[in-house]
């Protein structure tokens, strides 16, 4: 039996965070995760992925954010239990939880965070003919190495985030890039569209809408794709399609935890993102409540302030006093502590 004050259920961004939000409360934390390694997508799916709206960081790489918060939560010593999925959950009658992973593996907390992100999921495919046939022969649902599209010719299909910022990233690295979308209007950020629009203008995106991929061409490995705009169809040479059009998450097991469920996501309230299990939280992408967004600052902010709930369920009657760090600075569970800056202190005082 695996014993800690916050239970997390996935070791993606908003989990590790939550380690270190926690531990400046001096609450211990346990992550368990499916995925054999912690980061969650930003680790599997797209590690060398940039991203462009984490504080003080103009650009990032997904996995470089990933290195940091584990660096950062490392002082609090955490746990994890990877490679296993959380299976069932189970209150006893002090009010805390068992949860055991589909290999048997049981933990006991008072506290559960659930920070699974978007849970299970598989990529949203287009309709196209023998598209499975070329699956990992050019067709790709994610890009984990943009290294492998160095000086080749790729058609990205989409019109959100993730579209616009790989074309933006491989415009520099391939030797063509074509994005493709069904709309002239796109769902992502206005300043990508713009940098899209930009980079096209300069002849090193060539920008198709509204219109669809609609068949691949190619012997064993894809070597070209047909286009269909406005009723004519062009036929582009090409090395790569990667048709970026979300994912389908799925909640998996924790669907029948008896939590409260809307459009695939639980629901919480924004007073602390607990559900309608009391003790048993939700941050991250894994929730939903009016005027959501989903992004990992957000989540970042969830933690927070689940936390310091999480606190007092585990200290009741006990007051914590929020220092912040800049005066306080961090004392780590291995005893060390590192100090703030006397100039901040000073200037503070």
């Amino acid at each position: 039996m695996i014993k800690t004050d916050i239970l997390i259920i996935g070791a993606g961004p908003t989990g590790l965070f939550t380690v270190f939000e926690a531990g400046l409360l001096k609450l211990k934390c346990h992550l368990i995760d499916a995925l054999a390694q912690p980061g969650g997508q930003c680790s599997e799916i797209y590690p060398k992925k940039p991203i462009y709206d984490i504080p003080g960081f103009p650009e990032i790489l997904a996995g470089d954010l990933t290195k940091n918060l584990l660096e950062q939560g490392k002082q609090f010593e955490p746990g994890f239990t990877l490679g296993e999925r959380a299976e069932t959950i189970e209150k006893l009658e002090d009010g805390s939880f068992i949860v055991t992973t589909n290999k048997g593996t049981k933990h006991h907390a008072p506290v559960v965070a659930i920070a699974g992100g978007l849970g299970s999921f598989e990529p949203r495919k287009p309709k196209i003919e023998n598209l499975e046939f070329y699956e990992d022969k050019g067709v790709e649902y994610m890009i984990k190495d943009p290294e492998v599209y160095r000086n080749k010719k790729v058609v990205i299909s989409g019109g959100g985030d993730s579209a616009l910022d790989w074309s933006i990233f491989l415009a520099d690295i391939a030797s063509e890039v074509t994005l493709v979308h069904r709309r002239n209007e796109f769902r992502g950020a206005l300043d990508s569209v713009e940098k899209v629009k930009e980079l096209k203008l300069l002849g090193k995106i060539n920008l198709i809408t509204p219109a669809e991929v609609t068949a691949i061409h190619g012997n064993q490995n894809v070597e070209g794709v047909t286009i269909e705009k406005e009723g004519e169809n062009i036929l582009l040479e090409a090395d790569h399609f990667i048709p970026l059009f979300g994912l389908s998450p799925k909640l998996g097991p924790i669907s029948d935890w008896g939590l409260e469920i809307e459009k695939n996501a639980i629901k919480v309230d924004t007073l602390d993102y607990q559900t309608n299990i009391p003790g048993v939280f939700a941050i991250g992408d894994v929730n939903t409540y009016e005027g959501k967004l989903k992004l990992i600052l957000c989540g970042f902010h969830e933690a927070t302030l689940m936390c310091q709930s999480a606190y007092k369920i585990i200290n009741p009657g006990k007051k914590y006093v929020l220092k912040y760090t800049t005066v306080s600075g961090v004392d780590g569970f291995d005893g060390t502590r590192k100090e703030a800056p006397k100039a901040v202190v000073q200037a503070i005082d």
